[in-house]
């Protein structure tokens, strides 16, 4: 199970998440509770190993602004929230850049037909409310074969029967590993690493 941890803005909770063995870190660059500069990602990357993936994420920027901040902050992937055009993948591979593309189960199904991105990411019909939902609805998306994240309402006593139910190739957490909204929960970013690894 591919496990991402998003949100991070402290080496703690970088080196909690790394050390439990997550695949890769999210670090918010656009307005949010959770946003880091560009130089602060810089900053914290200095604590993500070899082989972990170090991911921008963005909502509403033009992807090649996106993938600027993203050059600047010195990382390797981009994460692209809102609606998108599959010339928004196209202007992060031509940056370099590898790609998560975030989608939403409210969209339609031709969000989620493959554009050539990395990663595909699936959220719940109403992203960043932080509930569970069903899970297994994704399952009727067709995305048997293919690499993507289940994201949105998950924590670490919920994800391992999330995924089952969704069938996931991996799992993204951000607001269900935190003691306040922006605050990671180390404790939880490790037990839910653990959990996810387990699935």
């Amino acid at each position: 199970m591919f496990v991402k941890v998003c949100g991070l803005s402290t080496p703690e909770s970088v080196l909690a998440a790394v050390t439990a063995g997550a695949d890769a870190v999210g670090f918010v660059l656009t307005p949010s509770p959770r946003e880091v500069t560009p130089d602060r990602a810089r900053e914290l990357l200095a604590h993500v190993p070899d082989g972990v993936a170090a991911v921008g994420v963005f909502r509403h920027e033009p992807a090649a602004d996106a993938a600027a901040l993203a050059r600047r902050a010195g990382l390797a992937w981009v994460q692209l929230h809102g609606e998108r055009t599959p010339a928004d993948v196209r202007a992060v591979h031509d940056a370099g850049l590898k790609l998560i593309r975030a989608v939403t189960m409210a969209d339609g199904p031709d969000a989620f037909a493959g554009w050539g991105e990395e990663l595909l990411l699936i959220d719940a019909a109403v992203p960043g409310s932080g509930e569970a939902w069903d899970y297994s609805s994704v399952r009727a998306r067709g995305l048997e074969g293919r690499n993507w994240l289940l994201a949105g309402g998950l924590a670490p006593e919920n994800v391992v029967n999330a995924a089952a139910q969704a069938r996931a190739w991996g799992v993204d957490v951000s607001s269900g590993v935190e003691s306040a909204r922006g605050v990671k929960d180390l404790d939880k970013v490790r037990a839910f690493v653990a959990a996810a690894k387990t699935a």
